[in-house]
């Protein structure tokens, strides 16, 4: 459990330090790009849970959502990403960029959330 911590810690550290160099614009649009993926794979459990279950397609969305979730999308927060375009006009709140504390700890309990979905029993 705290080797997987520390290795999401370790990864937000690399992924910080890779996008530094990344346009703004380009950055808003590699994190709406993520949401989006992400949110199709949920949507993709939903349906599963609340239709026809199939678990082979509950599995491969838990591990897209896990790999979005272990991505260092944090990096992708960069100064000069709270206002602007990428596919469209940005929506996230000037407060991400002020509160990191609390925005990396709802990171990490995303990561873990998201790696124990994918571990669901097979």
């Amino acid at each position: 459990m705290k080797s997987k911590v520390l290795l999401a810690l370790v990864a937000i550290t690399l992924a910080g330090t890779a996008a530094a160099q990344v346009k703004p614009e380009d950055a808003i649009k590699w994190r709406q790009s993520g949401y989006g993926f992400m949110a199709w794979n949920m949507a993709r459990i939903k349906m599963n849970v609340e239709g026809t279950y199939n678990k082979e397609e509950v599995i491969k969305a838990a591990n897209a959502i896990q790999a979005i979730a272990n991505s260092g999308m944090g990096a992708l927060y960069q100064p000069g990403t709270d206002k602007g375009t990428g596919w469209e006009k940005t929506r996230v709140k000037a407060e991400f960029f002020t509160n990191r504390d609390a925005v990396n700890k709802v990171a990490l309990a995303f990561i873990k959330e998201a790696n124990e979905m994918a571990g669901w029993p097979r």
